[in-house]
């Protein structure tokens, strides 16, 4: 039975939706809700409908500090996928921002600790169907909502080649136990950067898919038109045959669309990088906090693309610079909106909805004061601004995210790829215990500056430790870029010779990183 609401109830919603209404208005609206209230109680008493859960677990266990020695993991578990398939014998992480039905999800949150989901997300389901086995879930920032490595409730996650140091995020975990060879693959999520970061500075394989080429279906929701999934490998050749088994729509997901057609990644790993035209984009070096040696490198590291036969050349793209200020508008109104008022999964879409999760997540309202200060700050900025506004600056934004994705598709009328640093620093040692707020705030947003991996036009991006950001943009079948769909790599043909490069720049790990957008896996 629903709760019905008393006349003073109704009368303090009547004030937040700005009616001035007299007792006599009140109970008149309320005699009029009766019938309609029917409605809700009889969806209230029907079954939901949702995906059947395939694979049997077990919840799992939190590991010992001595068996978690990066803090990388949230829960360990085991979870046995199909007998047979590509990924037969890996073993994989997920992010914990991810539903793995039956095993605690937290999303790095401690107002939403205890909450167990009842579906697998697809990516889940996939990786399962696959022959993969998932050997628990990774920790990530508070909310997702932060560059660094140290804002989860449950501690810092420490960078595997020199663990007093960031290991950026918000796909932190993941990103470790990737690198240190806890798992084969693993899951993250990316709104800002939050999976090419992270592979930047563990020195893995990072991929942001082109939007909604990879189903976001059972994940945490921040903000729809910025959520991604993807890929976290050691090697190209892994992202690759990854990408193969969790790329294509699933029915599920309102962020994919017709354009977001999934390819056979895998299969381009055999050619080469003759001819291929890869843009140094000169907007993405020189900045006010980046690092000469970073930029360096990245540059330098041209010259070994020219010996395997690709075309290089300097490209330009004004208003590449303004790409961050337009993703922070949409994300901080977005994510205000839709994640936390909109408790994560927020209204008018078509798809699954995670009702557990919707439930579960509304609770944070009763645990408000323990929310990190980068989620207040999303939030108190947010609100402000939609208060301010009206939604127009958000509207604004999205529109210029257009503009800009059509400045791009500009410069794939003449290269294939752009190539730029991942961030513009190296990682930074973690912040202290007894650091000073501004210091966390810093170290939770500087790699989100004036460099881009921070991308809102909807291209994908990887992140590779040889070099740095680049896109690759698509190829359609007549070989003539493709800019505006989802992703396969546009003559992928470089990522063989790409991965002998990431092994040969091993040393250098955390100075740069390699980013893919438009294309495919990396």
């Amino acid at each position: 039975m629903i709760q019905r609401p008393n006349l003073e109830k109704l009368r303090d919603i009547a004030k937040s939706l700005s009616f001035s209404m007299s007792d006599e208005d009140l109970a008149f609206f309320l005699k009029d809700m009766q019938g309609p209230l029917e409605s809700y109680e009889a969806i209230a008493a029907l079954p939901d409908f949702l995906p059947q859960v395939k694979y049997p677990r077990t919840p799992g266990y939190w590991p010992s500090a001595t068996a978690n020695p990066l803090n990388a993991w949230y829960v360990r578990t085991e979870i046995r996928g199909a007998s047979g398939g590509k990924l037969a014998g890996r073993t994989v992480a997920i992010k914990d921002n991810v539903a793995v039905a039956g095993v605690p999800m937290m999303n790095g949150s401690s107002a939403l600790e205890g909450y167990v989901p009842d579906v697998d997300a697809t990516v889940v389901t996939r990786l399962l169907d696959a022959g993969a086995t998932i050997t628990g879930k990774s920790q990530c920032e508070y909310y997702c909502l932060s560059g660094g490595s140290h804002t989860g409730a449950q501690g810092p996650v420490r960078n595997p080649h020199k663990p007093g140091h960031s290991a950026a995020g918000s796909s932190s975990g993941s990103a470790a136990l990737v690198a240190n060879g806890d798992v084969d693959l693993a899951i993250g999520g990316d709104q800002g950067g939050s999976i090419r970061t992270p592979a930047s500075y563990c020195g893995i394989v990072g991929m942001k898919p082109t939007w909604g080429l990879v189903p976001y279906t059972g994940a945490m929701p921040i903000e729809l038109t910025l959520d991604h999934l993807g890929p976290m490998t050691r090697s190209v050749a892994d992202n690759a045959l990854m990408l193969d088994v969790i790329a294509g729509p699933d029915g599920l997901d309102p962020r994919q669309n017709a354009l977001a057609e999934a390819r056979r990644y895998s299969e381009a790993l055999d050619q080469g990088c003759k001819g291929l035209r890869i843009g140094i984009l000169n907007e993405g070096f020189g900045h006010a906090n980046s690092e000469s040696d970073v930029d360096e490198s990245v540059r330098s590291v041209a010259d070994h693309f020219r010996r395997l036969g690709a075309e290089v050349r300097d490209v330009s793209v004004p208003m590449h610079r303004l790409g961050p200020k337009i993703w922070l508008v949409i994300a901080y109104e977005g994510a205000t909106e839709q994640m936390t008022k909109g408790n994560g999964h927020g209204f008018n879409w078509k798809g699954l909805y995670v009702t557990s999760m919707v439930q579960a997540h509304a609770a944070w309202r009763l645990r408000a004061d323990e929310l990190s200060d980068s989620v207040k700050a999303t939030m108190l900025l947010g609100e402000y601004m939609i208060r301010a506004g009206g939604g127009r600056y958000y509207a604004k934004a999205q529109n210029l995210a257009r503009q800009l994705r059509a400045e791009y598709d500009k410069a794939f009328d003449e290269v294939d790829i752009l190539l730029m640093p991942t961030t513009p620093l190296k990682a930074p040692p973690l912040p202290p215990k007894d650091a000073p707020r501004e210091l966390g705030m810093q170290r939770a947003t500087e790699k989100h500056g004036e460099h881009i991996p921070v991308r809102c036009d909807g291209p994908s991006g990887v992140a590779d430790p040889l070099c740095d950001e680049r896109r690759l943009a698509r190829r359609d079948d007549a070989g003539r870029p493709a800019v505006r769909g989802n992703d396969t790599l546009p003559r992928s043909a470089c990522l063989r010779g790409i991965d002998r490069l990431a092994d040969a720049f091993r040393p250098m790990i955390g100075r740069k990183t390699f980013f893919v957008e438009e294309g495919e896996s990396q």
